[in-house]
């Protein structure tokens, strides 16, 4: 009986996770190069049914790892001539105001107060040979990631990406920190789209869809947890009876 509330118990926790994550993507569905979360779990291991139902060990084994889904969203047409898209693999690279790097699939770019491509927020859009400078002239964007400003070319924006995409660490705005010692490797088969916006690879309803089972699931076990806790109530009370 005990085992049940525990194995019960056990299946509430990630559940409650999906429901963050879920309600975390579907804020962030509008939010262009937004990837959005998802969550492993793993089943009790006979082993692990045998424990003694300590806290720690229905919390931690349920949940086994939230991971971010990398695949691309679909391309909208802005016209916007500082709005990228990268068609393929990669990020574009950005400095943050500490001098770290972030990268980022989303490329709603503006030019700030110095006349440099920047990401909302301050960071710089980096190019092969730093920030990109074009003050107020007309800017251009071949699909080799040549900048051009009213005809003169200023920089050349490459795609980047790392051998391993989970040792990002998601800190918002669509952007991911690139930890000290990760090494950015070019992406050169990729191209770039100016006047297009790379939109959120979260789908609404397929989102949705999960929610209300996950949400259902959870109540399952709520309602088997407190069956087994009348049940054990009914026992408890006969056993004292007869004492």
């Amino acid at each position: 009986m005990i085992k049940g509330i525990f194995t019960s118990a056990s299946g509430m926790v990630p559940r409650i996770k999906k429901q963050e994550l879920t309600a975390n993507n579907l804020a962030n569905a509008s939010t262009p190069g937004f990837k959005k979360d998802a969550i492993f779990t793993k089943e009790l291991t006979r082993a692990q049914e045998k424990l003694r139902p300590r806290k720690s060990d229905w919390e931690r084994p349920m949940v086994d790892e939230i991971y971010t889904n990398f695949a691309p969203g679909v391309f909208d047409k802005t016209g916007n001539p500082l709005d990228l898209a990268i068609d393929g693999d990669g990020f574009f690279t950005l400095e943050l105001a500490d001098g770290s790097r972030a990268l980022t699939r989303a490329g709603a770019f503006e030019v700030n107060r110095e006349g440099l491509i920047a990401f909302p927020g301050g960071a710089l859009l980096l190019a092969e040979g730093g920030p990109v400078e074009v003050g107020s002239g007309q800017v251009s964007v071949s699909l080799a990631g040549d900048v051009q400003v009213d005809g003169a070319t200023v920089g050349r924006i490459t795609p980047v990406t790392v051998a391993n995409l989970e040792e990002l660490d998601k800190i918002g705005s669509a952007m991911f920190f690139v930890p000290e010692g990760v090494e950015l490797t070019p992406v050169r088969t990729s191209t770039i789209q100016q006047g297009f916006l790379e939109t959120s690879n979260v789908d609404i309803v397929r989102e949705m869809i999960d929610m209300i089972i996950s949400f259902r699931q959870y109540e399952a076990d709520s309602k088997a947890i407190q069956v087994q806790d009348q049940s054990l109530d009914h026992l408890f009370n006969r056993v004292g009876s007869r004492g």
